[in-house]
């Protein structure tokens, strides 16, 4: 069968290739045409990829504003490329700004939607799921609570795991031994490390950096390094942390924690990435006051981490905005440390988690889902 995905960032082409691969053991004839980036280029084809999401991502109001005619034209090539293709199914991955449109526009043309990684309609604009509702004819989800909320909105929601847990397996795979990791990175092997997730963004970055540099000062028996991100200039962590000692790494994160006692993360994926590699963690997270009063409206949840979204409790302690103080922070990690009062106890919680996002396979898991329904609405049999 012929396959339309579109992944609009470098995590969607991530997901997007191992969803493909996925879908290849069930459907060793798939074929298929995309949005995305190189990794989904290696498993479908280079020459199958419509666009690069490099040259198709614009995030934030400015952004977005500076550049409506080119995503409008976009939008337009997109529909055109779908029509030529015409696909059996057209698979939308997470990126639900320009996604929703896709999907819009492919249910009214009759190509069967299925929406991989659903927005996180749970935590701002619920509005989006009635646009689900209408346009989406399976819905594909990787948080397990999210199973009761879609079918409180009336959405038979699939759930096979969480994608990460494969991403986290392969990397886990691939990690360097100790001695070489520390002399490629220029990292003394004289103390304990401690990792800093400090965010993918810019502006993340910038608030919360600084406080968690201030924070390695605290424990001079520990080396503190940063998890940079490699899309970002280098000069700017240099000019954060200069004077502090604490180190840095780029596109190496996966290995600062497997060789870390414990990490400081900002939030976002990275909590249940550092929970899956099984490193102890506190989450420390600080924006703009005005940020943080528009999202105090617009945002419903409890929780800001994954890791206590996904286990409804509080398993890894947040310190977020006026409650982000050093000697919190302090009093945390020293928890955390090997020895301290409350590690155990985190990674006992942390093997449950891992039990509740269902182990690595789950691309594989999707993709035959997939296959799985897209036979059933075809009327073909399996």
């Amino acid at each position: 069968m012929r396959y339309y995905l579109i992944a609009g960032e470098a995590s969607g082409d991530l997901h997007g290739a191992n969803l493909m691969a996925g879908i290849l053991k069930a459907d060793p004839d798939a074929r298929f045409r995309f949005w995305g980036g190189d990794r989904m280029a290696e498993v479908g084809g280079a020459e199958n990829l419509a666009r690069h999401y490099k040259t198709a991502s614009f995030f934030g109001l400015a952004e977005v504003a500076l550049h409506l005619p080119e995503i409008f034209r976009q939008i337009r090539e997109c529909k055109r490329d779908i029509d030529s293709y015409r696909p059996d199914a057209v698979i939308l991955i997470d990126y639900p700004g320009f996604n929703f449109r896709m999907a819009k526009y492919a249910h009214g043309k009759g190509y069967p939607v299925f929406y991989y990684i659903s927005p996180k309609v749970w935590a701002w604009k619920e509005s989006r799921v009635e646009k689900i509702r209408k346009y989406v004819d399976r819905l594909f989800i990787i948080f397990p609570f999210e199973v009761d909320y879609f079918a409180r909105k009336g959405i038979d929601a699939i759930f096979e795991g969480n994608p990460l847990a494969d991403v986290v397996a392969a990397r886990r795979a691939d990690i360097p031994p100790r001695e070489e990791f520390f002399a490629s990175n220029g990292i003394p092997d004289d103390r304990p490390l401690v990792a800093l997730l400090a965010g993918s963004r810019r502006s993340e970055i910038k608030y919360n950096l600084p406080f968690m540099a201030a924070l390695s000062q605290r424990f001079p028996g520990h080396r503190f390094v940063v998890a940079g991100v490699d899309w970002l200039d280098r000069r700017l962590y240099d000019r954060l942390l200069e004077g502090t000692g604490v180190g840095f790494v780029s596109g190496a994160t996966y290995p600062l924690l497997a060789y870390s006692e414990a990490a400081v993360v900002c939030s976002g994926t990275a909590t249940l990435e550092t929970a899956l590699m099984n490193v102890p963690e506190v989450v420390c997270y600080r924006k703009d006051a005005l940020s943080v009063f528009i999202g105090r409206f617009l945002v419903k949840i409890k929780f800001i981490s994954l890791v206590n979204l996904i286990m409804d409790r509080e398993v890894v302690r947040e310190l977020i905005q006026q409650d982000m103080t050093l000697d919190n922070a302090a009093e945390e990690l020293r928890a955390l440390l090997p020895g301290g009062r409350k590690r155990e106890k985190m990674l006992g919680d942390f093997a449950e988690l891992a039990r509740l996002v269902g182990g690595s396979g789950a691309s594989d898991r999707f993709g035959e889902r997939m296959v799985s329904e897209l036979t059933a609405i075809r009327g073909m049999p399996e």
